[in-house]
């Protein structure tokens, strides 16, 4: 079974157990991880689940869409090279570990 590794930005790891297929963001939220807000339940048009993927684990992602691309501009937290939304981060059978950071703020 995967799991995440949603990393605090205090340094606190906190690993959870994931399904295949689900994504970072309900994760997240069905294991109460602090500072995933997902307001708008996973589609993409609030950027209240920001996340910064740690570069170990960025070759397990798919590309960053056109509609995410636009949502991260408007995250409250910095914007920076492996910034995503964990509603669009979907868990590739296969994967065993994903490393995220939470950023220090979401809204």
């Amino acid at each position: 079974m995967p799991q995440i590794v949603f990393v605090q930005p205090n340094g606190l790891r906190e690993t959870v157990q994931a399904s295949a297929g689900s994504t970072v963001m309900m994760t997240a939220i069905n294991h109460g991880i602090a500072g995933i807000i997902a307001e708008c339940g996973g589609s993409a048009m609030c950027a209240t689940c920001h996340v910064y993927v740690d570069p170990a684990s960025v070759d397990f992602l798919p590309p960053t869409s056109e509609v995410e691309n636009e949502m991260l501009a408007s995250a409250a937290s910095e914007r920076k090279q492996h910034s995503r939304l964990s509603c669009q981060l979907e868990l590739a059978p296969g994967v065993d570990e994903l490393i995220v950071h939470v950023p220090e703020r979401q809204v």
